[in-house]
């Protein structure tokens, strides 16, 4: 096959474009299944149909795995460069890094954009409780497939990461 490197140097290609279109890949594989797994059931934000439990309940421990995972991932990314600058001084040898590093950050974008998009989904059913448009299917699915995604980006990422370790 053809590999990121043979793709760059052919000049098709940036160091990392897999790892951005993995990332891309999974976003929409993962939308497609919450999609297709929600598919006739009601979209609700609260638990029980009590307004506000999910803010009291599910949203702190959503956003504390999410802040958890970000943090490994920010970390990951800074621990990696920093050390592989100082153990491989020629950047060409960074390369084989870039696809998961991407992936990496891909996963922090993910992550950042679901807390944000949740929250703000929230706060806007807070103050329209009984607008079935406040939180529709379409912000569903994206939020899910937001928060999923980032988790799944970090764990390949880190496969990923022990793989070109190694080679």
């Amino acid at each position: 096959g053809v590999s990121d490197e043979n793709l760059y140097h052919q000049g098709m290609l940036f160091p990392g474009f897999a790892g951005v279109a993995t990332a891309v890949g999974l976003f929409a594989v993962t939308w497609l299944i919450v999609y297709l797994k929600t598919k006739g059931q009601p979209v609700v934000f609260d638990p029980g149909g009590i307004h506000g439990e999910f803010g009291k309940r599910l949203l702190p421990m959503y956003l504390d795995i999410t802040k958890f995972v970000l943090g490994l991932a920010a970390g990951s990314i800074v621990l990696l460069v920093g050390s592989l600058n100082f153990t491989h001084p020629n950047p060409r040898s960074l390369r084989s890094f870039a696809s998961p590093l991407f992936l990496v950050a891909m996963s922090i974008i993910y992550g950042v954009l679901f807390m944000i998009l949740l929250a703000l989904n929230y706060e806007h059913h807070l103050h329209r409780p009984n607008d079935p448009l406040s939180y529709t299917r379409f912000k569903f699915t994206r939020n899910q497939s937001l928060g999923f995604s980032a988790l799944v980006c970090f764990c390949i990422s880190y496969v990923w990461l022990i793989a070109a370790a190694t080679e």
